[in-house]
This record gives structure tokens, C-alpha cells and sequence, in this order.
């Protein structure tokens, strides 16, 4: 469960919540040219996920103060921002992985298409299955083979498939991530026998399987060569009129390819994260609203 929270600033800090309310289970400057546009395919697919003045704890140390943020279908949304500000204990908040830790709690709501992930009578297998999750160290699973780790999913999830449905389905999640046709006279082999830019695409190829409606990304690309990281970015591109991204960088030149819109989260001299900007990435990039955003942007600190 958890609680909205009707008050509580970073100068007056709202108490957090009781552990147990959260328990339902948490610089370069860059080349502003590369900048996409923020087109939206009008046929794209995915959910709109909107998080609506959702703050967290870690027992009473307050993390995010009210963040309220809209990601929209058909587009890739970029959090930004320094080490500490709280990006990916939002990002987890958003598939209901923040509650796994037992000092978490939370307030606000996220809205998957008009509906509270958090509501009661949501089921948090449901939640993760439509919202993904990404993270930054490769995490295939070490005793499946390639095309076992692409289905582990539909397991977890109680889906079924043929034989014949099963192999097609291998097929079209490996392409869309990149990969079928490095791996597919090799897919009997462990997945850990690929190399760290396969291992990443490998489970994003295992989150497409469950056909989820967004992707979350936690720093996806970190521990990748640049070769590998511009495959990367190549397959964010070409799945987001499929699912809605989400992806957390540290990388602004990254941020500025691969995103449609921005949101700049900071946390100063010990108040919680919130979001100081938020706006397309062109308009983020090339002419920020608040100047600690254009510091940030350009290196000045983070």
C-alpha cells in the first residue's frame, strides 16, 4: 500500500510514512546538433506513464520531494542528473521495485494509462510485466541458454507458447533488440557466453518477450564499450513506437541522442531529489529555463 501525500517541502520535510505503507513491494558538453527532434509516430504503441508528487524514503531520510512527471508513449524520456539526486530510486519506484527494500515508503501515485500501479487490487506481478526493467550490469541468467533466457519471462509470468510460437517469438524479440543475427546458428549456448553489449541486448530481447508497454533503462549502456553503446542507443531507437522508454544516463551526449524529452533531477545540500526542469530535449538542450540545468548540462558540475 501506500499513501498520497498532501504536503511536505524540502524546507519542511513531511515525515515519512510507516515502512509498512510501502511494503506492497523501489561531462561532456554535448553536441546539441545531434539533438532529436520530439516527433511522436501518431501510430506508436506503448502506455502513458505519468508519475503524479510521488515522494520516497529510505526509513525517515527522505529521497524525492513530490516529483510529478508524464512520460509519453511513442518517445524516449531521459532523467538526467547528478550521482545522489534520486533517478533511480525514481526509476524503480515507477515498476514497483522500490518496495523490495524493507526501510522503503513512498507517497504520491504513478498511473500506468490512467490507472495507480499502486491501488489496491493491483497485482505487482501485472505491474512488472507491463513496466520492464533494464539495469546497468548485464543480468542474463547464467545456467539458460540464449533462447531460455529471451522466454524466461513468459514463465514468471504464466504465459504459454508452442514450440513453433516459442521460436518465432525468440526470433522477433532478438531482432527488435538487435541480436538475432549475431546469435542465431548459437542459440543453445549460455547467455553468459556473449559478450557485455550482447549480455544488454539479451535482456532487453527477455523484457520485449512479455511484451511489456515500457521500458525502463538504468543506465543501460555504463559498463559498455562505445561499439556496444551505439547498438544500444540504435535498439532504444527503433523500439520506442513500440514501448515507451524510460532511461536513466549519466551521459548528456547520450541523453541528446537518444531522447525526446528530458527531466533534470537535483538534490541540494541535502534535501531530497526533485525535479528542477523538464521539457523536450531540443528545448532542454539548447535553451534551458533554469540556469542550474544549463550548468549542469555543460559540465559546470555533477
Amino acid at each position: 500500500m501506500h499513501s498520497n501525500e498532501s504536503s511536505g517541502t524540502a524546507d519542511d520535510p513531511s515525515p515519512a510514512p510507516a515502512a509498512g505503507t510501502a511494503t506492497a513491494v523501489l561531462p561532456e558538453v554535448p553536441d546539441v546538433t545531434a539533438v532529436q527532434p520530439k516527433a511522436e509516430a501518431p501510430d506508436a504503441l506503448g502506455a502513458k506513464l505519468e508519475a503524479d508528487r510521488v515522494s520516497a524514503w529510505f526509513g525517515d531520510h527522505k529521497v524525492l520531494e513530490r516529483v510529478s512527471l508524464t512520460m509519453e508513449p511513442g518517445s524516449v524520456t531521459a532523467l538526467i542528473g547528478p550521482s545522489g539526486c534520486g533517478k533511480s530510486t525514481f526509476l524503480r519506484i515507477l515498476n514497483r521495485m522500490h518496495e523490495l527494500v524493507p526501510s522503503a515508503a513512498l507517497a504520491g501515485e504513478v498511473r500506468l494509462d490512467g490507472t495507480d500501479i499502486y491501488a489496491p487490487g493491483q497485482r505487482v506481478t501485472e505491474t512488472r510485466r507491463r513496466i520492464g526493467m533494464v539495469f546497468q550490469k548485464p543480468n542474463p541468467f547464467p545456467a539458460m541458454s540464449i533462447d531460455e533466457n529471451v522466454t524466461a519471462g513468459l514463465k514468471l509470468t504464466g504465459g504459454r507458447r508452442r514450440r513453433d510460437e516459442r521460436q518465432e517469438l525468440v526470433e522477433r524479440c532478438l531482432t527488435k533488440a538487435g541480436l538475432w543475427r549475431e546469435v542465431k546458428d548459437r542459440l543453445s549456448q549460455p547467455g553468459s557466453s556473449l559478450s557485455g553489449g550482447q549480455q544488454q541486448r539479451l535482456c532487453i530481447a527477455r523484457s520485449l518477450a512479455v511484451q511489456p508497454d515500457v521500458l525502463l533503462m538504468d543506465e543501460p549502456c555504463s559498463a559498455l564499450d562505445p561499439t556496444s553503446t551505439r547498438r544500444i542507443e540504435e535498439t532504444i531507437a527503433e523500439l520506442r513506437n513500440e514501448v515507451t522508454i524510460v532511461i536513466v544516463t549519466h551521459n548528456m551526449q547520450q541523453a541528446a541522442r537518444v531522447s525526446q524529452y528530458c527531466a533534470f533531477f537535483l538534490a541540494e545540500e541535502g534535501s531530497p531529489g526533485s525535479v528542477v526542469e523538464q521539457a523536450d530535449t531540443e528545448t532542454m538542450f539548447g535553451s534551458p529555463s533554469d540556469p542550474r540545468t544549463s550548468d549542469y548540462i555543460h559540465g559546470r558540475f555533477g
